[in-house]
């Protein structure tokens, strides 16, 4: 199983690697909220262990929202200690499909898509934990 920061890493990675215009804590909090999403629907296990809560702007990581909550809503640097070796050749596949596919969006937009979707509808009124159970199931509706 992959550690989230690991995980955080990787999409900061692939970012610079594609000269993306960077990432913000928002942005990557979604990309890592469907990177479990995915993970789980097609694994059928977590591609990390901690939990996903419903907060005001969508999915968030608790840890890792704190980890990057410095840079505010701007770009993330790249970190120079990341090694793709880290990760599962499996989870670093994944992980760059999630950035292919949704890492072209803005912050915003993907905070939009998330405020659609029923893991986040179901527990944003409490800003409650998103059971993985949950969040699995849905992504599973959303597999071709």
């Amino acid at each position: 199983m992959a550690q989230i920061n690991d995980v955080a890493k990787c999409f900061l990675y692939l970012d610079d690697t594609n000269e993306g215009d960077g990432l913000s804590n928002l942005k990557l909090q979604k990309l890592v909220y469907y990177a479990q999403g995915f993970y789980s629907a097609i694994f059928g296990k977590a591609l990390f262990s901690n939990d996903i809560s419903a907060w005001t702007h969508g999915p968030v990581v608790q840890t890792l929202y704190h980890s990057y909550k410095k840079y505010g809503s701007n770009r993330i640097p790249i970190p120079t200690d990341f090694d793709p070796s880290s990760l599962e050749k499996e989870e670093f596949e994944l992980i760059e499909e999630v950035f292919e596919v949704f890492g072209q969006y803005s912050a915003w937009k993907l905070r939009n898509m998330t405020h659609e979707e029923s893991p986040w509808l179901n527990h944003e009124v409490n800003a409650e934990i998103i059971p993985l159970t949950e969040i699995t199931d849905y992504f599973k509706t959303r597999l071709n």
